[in-house]
């Protein structure tokens, strides 16, 4: 069984190009209280094997950096998991690097909502709304269509008060 902790980047300012949003301050103090959180939640075990993959864009950059400061974790990026990429390569992805693995994603919606909606219900047409900085936990044997479950949602919302 291993988990995958799935989560929208944190409030962020208009503007374009889109992959040059930054966060706002209230974004940040999302990602910073959601990243003492997830700390606060995390077997040492699973902490230290965790993988922080983001999305090259400058607003899941930051959410994931403000995450790997408690959690002393690298970042990766991951240029397949932009707002409106396909989630067949990454479910395919996932499938392959992260299969034993706790790993966080951090991305953009529709894709976050779409990969919670498929890897839990298993329907292309299945989405999960996710306000911002939001992290839905899922564990799962395999990394598929319908065979994870929905173990934890966690809002900032409910953190900041």
């Amino acid at each position: 069984m291993s988990n995958l902790y799935i989560m929208r980047h944190g409030e962020t300012v208009p503007g374009m190009p889109d992959s040059e949003r930054s966060l706002t301050k209230q974004g940040e103090a999302e990602a910073r209280a959601m990243g003492t959180w997830l700390d606060s939640m995390l077997a040492n075990d699973v902490r230290a094997a965790l993988r922080i993959v983001a999305s090259p864009y400058r607003r899941a950059q930051q959410t994931a950096q403000w995450m790997a400061t408690p959690l002393e974790r690298p970042v990766e990026t991951l240029p397949i998991i932009t707002p409106d990429d396909p989630l067949e390569p990454l479910i395919d992805w996932l499938q392959q690097e992260v299969a034993h693995t706790p790993c966080l994603l951090v991305s953009h919606m529709p894709l976050v909502g779409a990969l919670v909606g498929r890897l839990v219900e298993g329907d292309v047409r299945a989405s999960q709304p996710m306000p911002t900085a939001t992290i839905a936990k899922l564990e799962a044997d395999i990394w598929a269509a319908g065979c994870a479950t929905l173990k934890h949602w966690q809002s900032p919302r409910e953190l900041l008060g």
